[in-house]
């Protein structure tokens, strides 16, 4: 039910076949059988932190996301009176991450505008001039480019707040010289618009080639 509702059919794309992959391989084998009522149990909570920990001995991060798609359609149900309580609200995190410090140096940026190609130097310059992150900067249509301003607006698919863009000199000149082959303004080598996985692959080949180690196209988004 919580798949086929608004809630759910209202997330990105990508968020929802995440979602969907951790229901399927994660709750349903686990909790698929597990009476409604059993939610009111006061011993309940234990058994889903338990089953936190154990998804935990194979990776944290896996564990929280897990707890969270099942946190969530439970307080979906609960909201709708489907289910008694949610007994996975407000359990915190396993998971502790802190990449304040993992910024682009002036050196990995000259560095991989040496040796990568065009469309990704693009996509290096939009990241650190736009501050937004990849799956919307990746999605990101020329019709967001206002030329006459010097801005670009879009919606940000994590948050849905729609933001407004100022371009700078060395973002304006990039894209004044960059040819229109796609509605779409970050495109491959054959001028199509990327998939996620794509961009993945080609943007690790690139670092490994100009010698970036140690910070992601994500830590753009914080040296920006």
């Amino acid at each position: 039910q919580f798949q086929d509702s608004a809630d759910f059919q209202g997330l990105a794309l990508s968020t929802r076949r995440e979602y969907a992959r951790h229901i399927e391989k994660s709750i349903e084998p686990e909790f698929g059988e597990l009476p409604i009522s059993a939610l009111s149990a006061r011993r309940s909570r234990a058994e889903f932190l338990a089953w936190r920990d154990r998804l935990a001995l194979k990776g944290k991060r896996h564990a929280d996301y897990a707890f969270s798609v099942l946190a969530r359609a439970l307080s979906w149900a609960f909201n709708r009176g489907i289910a008694p309580c949610n007994p996975c609200e407000r359990a915190g995190r396993l998971y502790k991450a802190n990449r304040a410090e993992k910024v682009w140096s002036e050196a990995d940026e000259a560095a991989f505008n040496r040796s990568a190609p065009e469309h990704l130097r693009l996509a290096l310059i939009m990241a650190l001039w736009t501050c937004q992150r990849e799956g919307d900067l990746l999605r990101l249509p020329w019709s967001a480019y206002d030329e006459e301003r010097q801005e670009i607006r879009l919606k940000q698919s994590k948050t849905g707040v729609r933001v407004t863009v100022p371009v700078g000199e060395a973002l304006r000149a990039a894209l004044a010289a960059t040819k229109r082959v796609s509605p779409i303004i970050l495109t491959n080598s054959s001028g199509c618009p990327w998939t996620s996985d794509g961009f993945k692959t080609s943007w690790a080949k690139a670092c490994k080639a100009a010698g970036v180690t140690g910070v992601t196209f994500n830590d753009l988004r914080g040296t920006a």
